[in-house]
């Protein structure tokens, strides 16, 4: 499979199964193109150029036509173009549905939040429960015992404090990395800690804790001050943005070398996120706006008639990008050299197999975006349950058990993505939502155009 696009004012097709770009003249990309939709196999350069080919492009000189003919099926030769499968139907992609080891934690120390976020997927924090809530010491304590067991001999441990405003527990937080760097070493573990914050209640002292202990931080915002106090008010409906942007900011400027991202949502009454993106990186360099996802009678959700302007936004952001690569923008990260390791190519997250989130009460669930859902309990730090049939159903999951999946030219690079968004558009975690793909392949070209033209590809 070949996919082939304009972005930016450059020709690109990629080979799907080598991973190849290439950046190409107009010639070769009209070529190309018109090869594939013919051809998916490529089989046809193993000959002569077919006339009804060269009769499609009246528009260039056959003997150009010929000669880029040659020069296609000299890379298909090297397979870098219209290269077979290495995955499907082998041994690889079947160990993808073995019960995988669990190495990260999505902590919810709190069901409680203090801003009333319109489009919140947690219900404002109590993830639909009616319950507002804390996570206790001990329950966080049985949380890292849990993954200690279930992460086997694998020795770095991921742990994400979540809510809800996992500031309000802060404690709790404070008690729970204490705890496990006290038996790492025993253990011979390797904890790596994030945080995820709206940022309301941060001080010198939390932000000195968050930048001394935290590799990550993740700080929530939505963009421009207009757009965030549209859809982060706090509890009595004021704006948040000029409470926290100064905190954030002074955050920013004490992480040194560690990771964090300004991470906003945008919703189909701010479908600019191009803008929002600007104003977070006036914040901070890295930022992280991404799409909100919601049932089709969400009235914040995005509909499949705001494609062509959310396409548009995104490529009008890449412009923007193009000159500012100070800013390092997450949905447009891509490593054209190597990318992620296998499995994650073939299963993405690992979300209910190698990924849970635990409750302030101690439930297990796939993530938390499967939280206060019963069918999808996995068990309880409590009482040692795990639902070893459940995470395998979530293990299974894969680029090739996912049908839609297996015909789509990103699929190597979304890896099925999220099981739970796809159970809250269709119903089902298998089933992938057209809106959701449809922004995902259009961030991927955006991306790797940006990435040819940083690498003088298309020079």
């Amino acid at each position: 499979m070949v996919h082939t696009f304009r972005c930016l004012g450059v020709n690109i097709a990629v080979d799907v199964n080598s991973g190849a770009v290439h950046v190409l003249d107009g010639l070769m990309y009209d070529l190309l193109t018109a090869l594939a939709e013919q051809d998916e196999s490529g089989k046809l350069l193993s000959g002569p150029m077919p006339e009804e080919l060269l009769a499609q492009l009246p528009q260039h000189d056959p003997a150009a036509l010929k000669e880029a003919w040659a020069e296609l099926g000299e890379l298909r030769e090297q397979g870098l173009l219209f290269e077979e499968d290495d995955y499907i139907d082998r041994e690889k992609a079947a160990s993808m549905q073995q019960q995988a080891l669990v190495k990260a934690l999505c902590l919810h120390v709190s069901h409680d939040c203090n801003l009333r976020c319109k489009y919140c997927f947690a219900s404002t924090g109590d993830f639909g429960t009616g319950k507002r809530m804390t996570m206790d010491v001990e329950t966080a304590k049985k949380a890292i015992d849990f993954v200690i067991v279930k992460s086997g001999n694998r020795r770095n441990i991921e742990v994400d404090f979540f809510g809800g405003e996992p500031l309000m527990a802060m404690d709790t937080v404070k008690a729970t990395v204490e705890y496990a760097r006290s038996i790492e070493k025993e253990h011979n573990k390797c904890f790596r800690f994030t945080i995820t914050t709206n940022g309301v209640l941060l001080d010198d002292e939390n932000i000195a804790y968050i930048n001394r202990e935290m590799s990550n931080a993740v700080l929530s915002l939505d963009g421009r001050k207009e757009v965030n106090d549209d859809l982060r008010p706090t509890v009595n409906g004021k704006g948040s943005y000029d409470v926290i942007v100064p905190k954030f900011k002074k955050l920013i400027e004490g992480r040194g070398t560690k990771d964090y991202y300004l991470r906003g949502t945008f919703t189909r009454f701010h479908k600019d996120f191009a803008e929002d993106v600007k104003a977070l990186a006036a914040i901070g360099k890295h930022v992280s706006v991404e799409p909100v996802v919601g049932k089709e009678d969400d009235p914040y959700a995005l509909q499949e008639a705001d494609l062509p302007e959310l396409k548009a936004e995104y490529e009008r952001l890449a412009e923007y990008l193009k000159d500012h690569r100070e800013t390092n923008f997450f949905h447009f990260n891509v490593d054209l050299a190597q990318g992620p390791c296998v499995i994650k190519r073939l299963r993405g997250c690992g979300a209910g197999c190698e990924y849970v989130a635990v409750t302030p009460d101690g439930d297990i669930y796939p993530c938390h975006q499967f939280v206060g859902n019963g069918d999808y309990k996995l068990g309880s730090v409590y009482d040692g349950t795990f639902d070893k049939e459940l995470s395998s159903q979530f293990a299974a999951l894969n680029i090739y058990t996912r049908e839609e999946c297996s015909h789509c030219w990103a699929r190597f690079y979304c890896s099925g993505g999220c099981s739970a968004s796809n159970l809250l558009v269709n119903g089902d975690i298998r089933h992938p939502h057209k809106v959701g793909c449809e922004l995902e392949r259009k961030r991927l070209e955006c991306a790797i155009a940006l990435r040819a033209l940083a690498s003088g590809m298309a020079e």
